[in-house]
């Protein structure tokens, strides 16, 4: 069965949604083979969105279906056709949200103009999930929803005893929103800065450590002062040393063939010459040759003086070798020390080593300069923090006395509320002190929290609140803080169990005041919240195809005061529970 809840919006209603359109909003959900619901369709109001229907009716697979898509997690047993999938959509509009816009771009998500949020689960029990058609997974579908929906259920504390959200909630009453984000900035950059310091005193103390072996090592390549490629010439030296009596006699033998004997070569060349000169006018290449000769000849004599002076040069030292075996030695020694193979290895080594130590003595300096930053940052921080803390301990009075005076409005009259700021010994991301809400549901009478009771009478609100008092405490502190923040599609889920009469007209008024910023879902057994529905639903069962399914209808108004009779009087409303009905709806 296919049910789609089409929705006309007055001028009023209109009004109202411009005033939320910045805002994201549940647009309609879509339904599909999820336990006893074969197939409908929702289209949500902008304002109060109220459902009702009998125990059993299927109030409650509507929220389960609707947890899907929020990243609960599901199994094959929720399919009421196993040869089917089972399909969850939510159409959510965001406008111009920047924690939607910002999550979308991180994500590499398509940000069109509606935002599609599709569950589906398979008759094996795999589960895939989707936002726009791009395949997400579970931990990206809950960070998205969070911004979305604020889906409230009895005995569901997450957010109301997290203390990240009660310190959102008092710096938005305090106003301190603005200034959270500038401290917030300057937190971070101080953070930044001493994750820096810190990891340049690691590299000090660890450079430290290593410090007098690196000046050894650096102080022994630094007295030996070797020249570039010193161990190569050294070596070749040495040779030359070892061979210098042999070399020498070659080298004299060799002037003598050039020079000096009874028939040099020098001096046969000139002989050949001249003859040459005799009869180079017979023949044209005769003159080429001779000018080649006399060349040779030239050569020959540079030869021959430049031998003779290597020879004059070559004299043997036996403390010379010694010299060069002993800087050699230590040469080859550090080369095996370093692993290198040449003294330009050695060499760079030494400025290496050079650049250590001198970024060792740098290091102390830029340390100073980062401590002198990071305390910059700090006392900013600290001043900053002051303000905002100033702030808060300002509205902690009358912060605690509006929720305590709605308390009292929602049936609670003996419960005390008030807000503990606990100081810190450091700055931290919530400046320098720390937001606990305290409560105690039973104080004695005519005493509220604003009595003056010792802290010692209020326990931690996580610790001692029922689901029902969580529940009724949410919607009195979102009421009062709608306009300061930035609020989801806000959804109840039979926060009225424990109240009636005129605690649950309350709720129903609180609930439409909130309505006109927020969008709001509620599940409700009252009929004085139902009264307040911009939009009323009523959640039943049908057979269809022999098969008992779960549909929903948008009630008409005079279906509206047909049903909020029911809810008076019983499955067949007297005319007084009519007539009550449409005074309550009136109203």
């Amino acid at each position: 069965m296919h049910i789609l809840c089409a929705l006309f919006f007055s001028d009023a209603t209109t009004a109202k949604k411009k005033l939320i359109c910045c805002l994201p909003m549940l647009l309609r959900l879509h339904i599909q083979n999820y336990a006893i619901i074969d197939r409908l369709e929702i289209i949500f109001n902008s304002g109060l969105n109220i459902i009702t229907g009998e125990t059993g009716a299927g109030k409650s697979i509507l929220m389960g279906a609707l947890g899907l898509i929020l990243g609960e997690r599901a199994d094959s047993s929720v399919l009421q056709d196993k040869d089917k999938k089972c399909i969850v959509e939510g159409f959510f509009s965001f406008h111009n949200h920047t924690g939607v816009i910002a999550f979308l771009k991180d994500n590499e998500l398509d940000a069109l103009d509606e935002l599609e949020i599709r569950r589906e689960i398979t008759a094996g029990g795999k589960s895939r999930a989707f936002v726009n058609d791009t395949p997400v997974n579970l931990n990206q579908l809950k960070e998205l929803c969070r911004l979305l929906v604020d889906l409230h259920q009895q005995f569901d504390t997450q957010d109301l005893g997290n203390t990240g959200f009660q310190q959102d909630v008092l710096d938005a009453m305090a106003g301190n929103s603005g200034p959270m984000q500038e401290y917030l900035g300057r937190y971070r950059r101080y953070q930044t800065a001493s994750a820096e310091l810190e990891e340049m005193r690691e590299r000090q103390s660890r450079a430290n450590a290593e410090l007098d072996y690196h000046r050894f090592l650096f102080e022994e390549l630094d007295h030996m002062e070797f020249r570039e490629n010193e161990l190569e010439d050294l070596d070749t030296e040495l040779k030359l040393q070892s061979n210098a009596e042999n070399v020498k006699a070659q080298l004299d033998a060799i002037g003598l063939v050039l020079t000096t004997n009874d028939e040099p070569v020098v001096a046969q060349l000139r002989t050949v010459g001249n003859k040459l000169v005799s009869i180079q006018s017979f023949h044209k290449d005769i003159a080429i040759l001779l000018q080649r000769l006399q060349a040779t000849q030239v050569e020959l004599r540079d030869i021959a003086s430049e031998l003779e002076s290597i020879n004059d040069h070559i004299i043997f030292s036996g403390e010379r070798i010694q010299q060069i075996n002993d800087r050699i030695s230590m040469g080859y020694k550090l080369l095996k020390k370093h692993n290198v193979r040449t003294t330009a290895g050695l060499l760079e080594i030494r400025d290496e080593l050079r650049k250590k130590l001198n970024d060792i003595l740098n290091l102390g300096d830029l340390i100073l300069e980062k401590e002198k930053a990071a305390s910059g940052l700090l006392l900013q921080c600290n001043t900053a923090a002051a303000e905002i803390s100033a702030r808060r301990k300002k509205v902690l009075g009358p912060f605690s006395e509006r929720i305590n005076g709605l308390l009292d409005r929602v049936g609670m009259p003996n419960a005390g509320f008030r807000v503990h700021l606990q100081p810190l010994e450091k700055v931290s991301d919530s400046g320098t002190d720390r937001t606990e809400f305290l409560f105690n549901a039973n104080l004695p009478p005519g005493r509220s929290g604003n009595g003056g009771q010792e802290d010692a009478h209020f326990e931690p609100l996580r610790k001692v609140a029922s689901g029902g008092e969580l529940s009724r405490l949410m919607l009195c502190i979102k009421s009062l803080v709608a306009k300061q923040m930035q609020l989801p599609t806000l959804i109840f889920d039979e926060i009225d169990t424990g109240i009636s009469g005129e605690a649950a007209k309350q709720v129903g008024v609180i609930m439409k005041e909130l309505s006109g910023l927020h969008q709001l879902i509620s599940i409700t057994h009252q009929p004085q919240i139902a009264a307040k529905a911009d939009a009323h639903y009523l959640v039943f069962k049908a057979v269809e195809k022999n098969r008992i399914v779960t549909s929903v209808k948008l009630l008409s108004s005079e279906e509206r005061i047909v049903a909020i009779a029911r809810m008076l009087s019983g499955e067949k409303p007297t005319d007084a529970a009519m007539q009550n009905a449409r005074e309550m709806v009136g109203n």
